[in-house]
This record gives C-alpha cells, sequence and structure tokens, in this order.
C-alpha cells in the first residue's frame, strides 16, 4: 500500500487531506502541533518527529501556517509589528523549510511521489495588486522561496519527485471565519482539488507554484 505523509494533520485543510489521501488508497501517517506535539518552528521538533519515520511516503503534504499569528492582517506599513511579523514568518516559512530538509529522505528513491506544500496567491509579487497584508504576503513570498529551492535540491537525488506550492482557494475553516465575503469551499473540496493538482503533475514541472484548478500562478 502507498503511504502519505500529513503534516498538520489537525488543522481544517490537514485533516481533509488526510481523509482524501485515505479514499485514495493510501496508508496515511498525520503529524500536528496539537495532537502530536510538532512544533515547525523548532529545528529539534522537527528533526525528533519526522526523524522517527522510516517511510518511503509517495505522498507528502505541508498544510501548516498561520494567518497573522493571533492578530489582524496589517492594511499598511505602519501597522507592522515586529514580533507579530516574525512569528508569521517563523510559523509560514521557516517552518516548511525545517520540515522540507527532512523530506528526501522519507521519499523512494526511484518511483514517483509529490511533495505538495500549502501557499498562498498573496504571496506572489506578480500577482500582487492591492498591498497590504504585508506579514503574510512576505511570509508566502518565503516560502514559495524555500519551495522553489528544495524542489531543485530533491530532485537532484530524486528525480522523479514533484515538490510545488499550492494555493488551496479560500477555504472554510477557522483560519478564514474573520474574513467574510471571499467565495469559499469546503475543507474536503479544497482537499480533492489539491490532490488532482498533485496527481497530475509530472517531474518536469517540479519546483513550481499552482492554483487549485492546477494553473501556474506567477512567483
Amino acid at each position: 500500500m502507498k503511504q502519505a505523509l500529513v503534516i498538520g494533520a489537525s488543522g481544517g485543510i490537514g485533516a481533509a487531506l488526510a481523509a482524501e489521501l485515505k479514499t485514495r488508497g493510501y496508508a496515511v501517517t498525520g503529524l500536528s502541533r496539537s495532537r502530536d506535539g510538532l512544533d515547525v518552528t523548532d529545528a529539534a521538533s522537527v528533526a525528533r518527529h519526522l526523524g522517527a519515520l522510516e517511510g518511503p511516503f509517495e505522498a507528502i503534504f505541508v498544510a501548516t501556517g498561520t494567518l497573522a499569528a493571533g492578530a489582524r492582517p496589517e492594511k499598511s506599513l505602519s501597522a507592522i509589528a515586529p514580533e507579530q511579523m516574525a512569528r508569521v514568518v517563523a510559523v509560514n516559512a521557516i517552518g516548511p523549510a525545517l520540515v522540507l530538509a527532512q523530506v528526501e529522505r522519507l521519499l523512494p528513491r526511484e518511483e514517483g511521489s509529490m511533495v505538495g506544500v500549502l501557499s498562498a496567491r498573496v504571496g506572489s509579487i506578480g500577482d500582487n495588486r492591492m498591498g497590504g497584508w504585508y506579514s503574510y504576503r512576505a511570509s508566502k513570498a518565503a516560502a514559495n522561496q524555500m519551495i522553489h529551492g528544495a524542489a531543485i535540491e530533491i530532485g537532484r537525488k530524486r528525480k522523479a519527485a514533484v515538490v510545488a506550492a499550492l494555493h488551496p482557494g479560500t477555504v472554510e475553516t477557522a483560519f478564514t471565519a474573520g474574513y467574510p465575503g471571499h467565495d469559499k469551499v469546503t475543507p474536503e473540496e479544497a482537499a480533492r482539488r489539491l490532490c488532482d493538482v498533485m496527481a497530475g503533475l509530472e517531474p518536469a514541472q517540479t519546483g513550481r507554484f499552482y492554483d487549485y484548478a492546477g494553473r501556474e500562478i506567477p512567483w
């Protein structure tokens, strides 16, 4: 049986991804802060939890993140609070980077595999037409760079692997509860679409940024 790993498996999208992967025939291992004590911003915690896994995992999803570390996204430069920004960057960019550092050894050496890391369209510099949300935008842009670089490094030894940044759309979770007015989808629908996107990618497409419909997003 194929194996899948979901980091952030207790969150809305993470739990839905775990459930969707099970329906697709995967044996799923889930890790999260609330259930397992995994702190993606702590290198020792990441090394300990992922180091205890053997794999190989044909599918890995990183579904961790924070919108504003318990505050509100900034509407202006004057609203930036350094400690809040540092926390958002730690969770959204440093966390995935620490996880990706452990991923290569967990993937099959020869067979195809996929690594999807949740990002957000607002992390696209080329697509930024409204400004604002400085910490969140910057953290996701940084995460995209980490993902792109990781795809290159992982691809040197795992040539059949696909590593991609993923925009899930606006999903009905606690994460988006305070932001009405957007067309939202259920976590289950988001998970289905993201799994479809990753399953449809070829190794030549590794290191890129895709939305929930499989459309490439500019950096």
